[in-house]
């Protein structure tokens, strides 16, 4: 325990043990807690809370940023904590547990979901739970390596425990940009017109009374990502994109650095930012949700010049480099709370050129970024919806096809649509790129097959399409066929079955 991470000696009194704090915690509570992609969440409180569950049973609604790390959604699940859960989450246990009705999970674009608190139109949280690195002498909080929802969690909460990581160097203090937009219906402009600009305070400002409990935790860390390294396809996908990026620096519609990126969190949007390494593009600048390794790898490279963010999510090997030399990348980086790294009236002053990862897409541009054969939750839509409605350019990525061939991630019509094809510029596979702007949806339908299907798929593709034309109609279907190829994966393991037979 090391108190001079507390500077208001008032607060000396309210340290106590995780198991002592989790016990504000009762049954029924609506619950804020910090984390956004398994970075800078309460690690000690939530775990003696699922201790105290498999004793006394009690049930909450709890809200983040975003995903939790160190298995936390897993062990309060099976623990039976979690009545409700929002906004995001990519635990396959909770995942199971979702799609089986057991706990109800709302899927929320990131931006919103203060927003609403704020508005009254969803609960405020009884208590919150914050990581920090430090307490100011006033009582400020300072986050660790996410910021998410946390200062608004904390501004709502009547009561607030914080968990103070002292495993993390006081190095993060000053790396934050908290600010508050202001309510309805006198809302001011959010003055952010550059992304190296800072706005805020370097602290989540509250009243000190509201504080009931500080946790000490020197041993437990943020789970590292789970990105894998860059390969043929996603190398593939980055070709296709920088082509495209110069392209339109050459038609004068991108300056010479591109203007701002945001990249969605996972493997494909990771390896296709890192791609930019082998490009000639310099300074380079990010305003995104999650800086991830490629971040720090456009950086070491010389290639990014600065990067505003929400949260740090990075592989163990670049963990180690990042925050053991924290001071080295301070000056290149801020991180914001969610409704402002993901604010639509941010995204669109900027000009950010939106690059977000697809589960699937149909012909005509829609995109389903959520759900496996329409029904099943992966992780949720996340922020590419903020971006992507948003953007000057939104782009969506994804592999042609999964599973060894048996699903197509290009389909005749999408089984859940998340961002409909009038919020879709551009999309790539390591096929080629579709620029779908200024396209009809019948134009949309022959760029998307010609470019970015599969070829084992993509003679399906076009006489499905071909039938439907004669059919007619402004976005042509069949609909006794539409979703004929989702059904098949279900019952017999692959989209094209006559073709699996006669391979």
């Amino acid at each position: 325990m090391s108190l001079d991470r507390i500077r208001l000696a008032s607060l000396h009194d309210k340290v106590m043990s995780a198991e002592q704090a989790a016990t504000f915690i009762q049954d029924g509570m609506t619950v804020g807690m910090s984390g956004f992609t398994r970075a800078g969440e309460a690690k000690a409180v939530p775990l003696a809370l699922v201790k105290q569950a498999h004793a006394n049973p009690l049930k909450i609604t709890l809200i983040t940023g975003a995903s939790l790390g160190n298995d936390l959604d897993k062990q309060l699940t099976e623990a039976g904590v979690l009545a409700r859960r929002l906004p995001f989450q990519v635990d396959s246990t909770l995942r199971k547990a979702i799609n089986k009705g057991e706990v109800m999970f709302i899927d929320q674009h990131l931006s919103e979901t203060v927003e609403q608190m704020r508005n009254q139109q969803l609960k405020k949280p009884d208590i919150a739970v914050i990581e920090a690195v430090a307490i100011t002498e006033d009582g400020g909080i300072i986050p660790t390596t996410s910021v998410g929802n946390s200062a608004s969690f904390a501004i709502f909460a009547e009561k607030v425990i914080v968990e103070i990581n002292t495993s993390l160097s006081p190095a993060f203090e000053g790396l934050h940009d908290i600010y508050i937009p202001t309510y309805r219906p006198t809302r001011q402009a959010i003055p952010l017109t550059h992304v190296e600009e800072r706005i805020g305070t370097p602290a989540i400002n509250i009243d000190p009374a509201k504080i009931v409990g500080i946790v000490f935790n020197s041993e437990m860390h943020d789970s590292p990502s789970t990105v894998t390294a860059p390969d043929d396809e996603t190398q593939g996908i980055a070709n296709h994109l920088i082509a495209f990026f110069e392209k339109e620096v050459e038609n004068g519609r991108l300056p010479s650095n591109l203007g701002p990126l945001q990249a969605g969190i996972g493997s494909i949007a990771n390896a296709v930012l890192t791609g930019l390494k082998e490009s000639n593009f310099e300074d380079l600048i990010m305003y995104s949700e999650v800086l991830q390794d490629c971040t720090f790898e456009l950086i070491d490279a010389g290639k990014m010049k600065f990067a505003s963010g929400s949260s740090i999510t990075l592989s163990a090997k670049y963990g180690e480099k990042v925050f053991n030399n924290l001071e080295h990348y301070k000056d290149k980086l801020v991180l914001r709370p969610q409704e402002i790294s993901n604010h639509p009236e941010l995204v669109r002053r900027l000009g950010i050129i939106g690059i977000n990862t697809a589960l699937e897409f149909d012909i005509y541009g829609n995109v389903n970024s959520t759900h496996v054969c329409g029904s099943k939750m992966m992780n949720g839509i996340g922020g590419s919806g903020d971006f992507a409605r948003n953007a000057h350019i939104a782009i969506f990525v994804t592999k042609s096809i999964a599973k060894g061939g048996d699903i197509s991630s290009v389909v005749p019509m999408a089984s859940h649509v998340d961002h409909t094809g009038h919020d879709v510029d551009v999309l790539v596979t390591e096929q080629g790129l579709a620029d779908l702007r200024g396209l009809a949806p019948r134009e949309r339908a022959r760029a998307i097959i010609d470019n970015c299907a599969h070829p084992m798929y993509r003679d399906a593709l076009n006489d499905y399409f071909d039938r439907a034309c004669e059919k007619g109609g402004q976005t042509p279907h069949l609909l006794r066929e539409a979703l004929a190829w989702h059904a098949n994966f279900e019952e017999q393991g692959h989209m094209l079955v006559a073709d699996k037979k006669s391979a």
